[in-house]
């Protein structure tokens, strides 16, 4: 196959491959077999198959049942635990593989799911996940992190939980969000994950409370345990509130324990900000800074038509676009690799994004001249999926 005048940003380029503003590219037997300069201007952008690396399948798709939070993070964590405690095995594959279809269809080839994991015992979803993840496994990666309260992981049944986590294959993660006695809790968390050798994935101070300052506890423990390069932290919506000179200290402290840094935009939008009127806040946290500061960056989907979020789907460049938009990232594909190569590191995938030749055919052409064109149109984007070098026919339905 070939692709002829495609733009291929420079953060999805390896660093061997001579620059240029298009590009021919070539593929044989399932990878990328030539790469070179084109006499045409570009017509299209080509990117690696994308990476979402925090969402919620075991969520998704269930508004109908559990009505829309408006707002309030807590109401909505109350409003889903109806929706998880009756749901069946059949309700959970039903759900999952909507989403799964969805997100391979828009071009997406691994995911880190999280799954409520609220006693020592696993939670019916988690099976649901580890059949989806073998069946799919030639499509779309599948990875999924525990999500317990840090207050439960801190009793005995949270040795039970990580044990668990560790013989199935999972990341050990925790909410935190201004708990008491914090210190203590995250260092049993930390604790548990060096015994069983987990890393951990933290929903981190997803609120706009000053005193939300739980991500500067966890990059000093992760130095401290020795887990730099093996710790994700989302949300950290607090950060966008607090003043610069804690806001840089904290980004300082996150950089030298390696910790990586996932922004989710549609559902800190939605969730954050009072709803009495026009809201002020943004709730994003600070991308900007944090890559300034050396910290490693992603945009990820979060929750998909779910009391958190009741909108969207799995279409990591809608994502994308609206964290450009609202995060001021410009110029906007200088962040692509928010959703290629910099979620490819963070999950530890083989195939680190980087188009080179010898790389899998694995790959997104957007049908935009540039990247005002590509931000302008968002999910409505014309798009060709290549998987093992051959392309993916439209779906039918999601």
């Amino acid at each position: 196959m070939q692709l002829t005048a495609v733009h291929i940003p420079q953060r999805c380029l390896a660093p061997h491959v001579a620059a240029a503003q298009a590009y021919d590219v070539t593929l044989d037997g399932g990878l990328v077999s030539a790469i070179q300069a084109s006499a045409s201007p570009a017509t299209s952008i080509l990117l690696p198959a994308l990476v979402d690396a925090h969402v919620h399948l075991d969520k998704n798709y269930s508004v109908q049942q559990s009505g829309a939070a408006c707002g309030d993070l807590f109401t909505a964590i109350a409003m889903i635990q109806d929706v998880l405690r009756d749901a069946t095995a059949a309700d959970f594959a039903a759900r999952m593989q909507r989403a799964l279809n969805n997100a391979w269809h828009n071009g997406t080839r691994a995911m880190r799911t999280h799954i409520d994991w609220m006693q020592a015992s696993a939670p019916a979803a988690l099976a649901v996940v580890e059949q989806l993840a073998a069946a799919w496994q030639d499509k779309v990666q599948l990875q999924w992190a525990a999500l317990t309260p840090i207050d439960i992981l801190a009793t005995p049944a949270g040795a039970a939980i990580a044990a668990q986590v560790a013989q199935r294959g999972g990341v050990l993660g925790a909410f935190v969000y201004r708990n008491d006695d914090l210190q203590h809790k995250l260092r049993e968390v930390f604790t548990l994950a060096r015994a069983h050798g987990l890393a951990l994935d933290f929903h981190t101070d997803e609120g706009l409370d000053l005193d939300a300052t739980s991500l500067a506890s966890i990059a000093d423990l992760t130095i401290e345990f020795g887990l730099q390069g093996r710790v994700v932290c989302g949300h950290a919506c607090s950060l966008s509130v607090q003043n610069t000179a804690d806001t840089e200290a904290t980004l300082a402290r996150c950089a030298a324990a390696g910790i990586h840094l996932v922004a989710l935009p549609t559902t800190n939008l939605y969730l954050q900000g009072s709803w009495a009127g026009t809201p002020l806040e943004r709730g994003i946290t600070r991308v900007r800074e944090a890559r300034a500061a050396g910290v490693g960056v992603s945009i990820a989907t979060d929750n998909v038509q779910d009391a958190f979020y009741p909108y969207g789907n799995y279409d990591l460049i809608a994502t994308w676009s609206l964290g450009v938009q609202l995060a001021h990232l410009a110029p906007a594909l200088d962040w692509i690799d928010t959703v290629t190569t910099a979620p490819a590191s963070a999950l530890g995938l083989a195939w680190d994004g980087r188009i080179a030749v010898g790389c899998p055919a694995d790959l997104l052409q957007l049908h935009a001249a540039d990247e005002y064109a590509l931000v302008g149109a968002g999910s409505s984007v014309a798009r060709t999926v290549i998987r093992q070098g051959a392309r993916l026919a439209p779906p039918t339905e999601y």
